[in-house]
């Protein structure tokens, strides 16, 4: 897979504009790093919109968008490609990466410090002045085109404790901060994407606060805008809403037995 069909990119390119909503001036500072060939490092805990970010920019910038979710088995040959036998033929096949750059597509390296550390180090040339991925397998040299971007995402609310992100790596990358957003925000969201009303909404972003409340007493993460989406889900779709919340919130979160009951009295004070 050396040259990508049309029919690839038209694949990756986000056809509906995708719901998101600003926290601060995130839009603005990705699309300036786009026009200036800068990478960009997405910071912020699990679950508060970089993917959806990073789609509704897809959209945007009407470029493709190709993600990678990392993984401690992600291997460098993995992400650039490898040589394959078919039919008594050896064939090369770019990975996700590769077929990212020739595309001049918007390459998401999701959660990067759960790769492993050598890894990493393929995207190096890719996020400074050279914009190039070396093939060395092949003996070949793939320059971005300007429309190229690499973006990553690190969470260092819980992923510093054990990984953390080198500096020789970060460095290259103009960093944007992401958190939770505003209470009302975040209840605008989470109605517009379960379909519950903005009571019930309301309510879901008060239990969320009060479990964020207790990172590093007991949890590790409070319950994400993701999980509060999961649990209007199951509440439109006719579920109680305690029931609703001890699947989609206390369980996700915790499975030590006294912070699951400190947490459902929580869920039984909201609702």
């Amino acid at each position: 897979m050396n040259a990508p069909h049309a029919a690839d990119a038209s694949a990756l390119h986000v056809h509906t504009e995708p719901y998101y909503r600003p926290v601060r001036d995130e839009v603005a500072l990705f699309e300036a790093a786009w026009r200036n060939r800068v990478p960009v490092l997405l910071k912020g805990p699990t679950g508060c919109g970089k993917t959806r970010f990073m789609e509704a920019m897809a959209w945007r910038l009407k470029r493709p968008l190709v993600t990678v979710s990392c993984h401690d088995d992600l291997t460098a040959a993995d992400l650039v490609g490898r040589f394959l036998i078919t039919a008594n033929e050896t064939v090369w096949v770019d990975g996700p990466m590769t077929h990212a750059v020739r595309l001049g597509a918007l390459l998401y390296l999701d959660e990067i410090v759960e790769a492993r550390k050598d890894t990493t180090v393929v995207i190096h040339p890719l996020a400074d002045d050279r914009r190039a991925l070396f093939i060395e397998k092949k003996g070949e040299v793939v320059h971005a085109p300007p429309e190229f971007l690499l973006a990553i995402s690190y969470n260092p609310g819980y992923q510093s404790v054990l990984k953390e992100l080198k500096q020789s790596t970060r460095q290259r990358f103009v960093a944007i901060d992401f958190d939770y957003p505003a209470a009302e925000v975040e209840a605008a969201i989470v109605a517009h994407e379960s379909g519950v009303g903005a009571p019930t909404a309301e309510k879901l972003v008060r239990l969320a606060h009060m479990t964020r409340n207790l990172k590093g007493s007991g949890l590790d993460e409070g319950a994400s805008t993701r999980l509060l989406v999961h649990a209007g889900k199951l509440i439109a779709q006719g579920i109680a809403p305690r029931t609703a919340c001890e699947g989609a919130i206390t369980h996700a979160l915790t499975d030590e037995r006294e912070m699951l009951a400190a947490l459902e009295e929580l869920v039984s004070a909201v609702f």
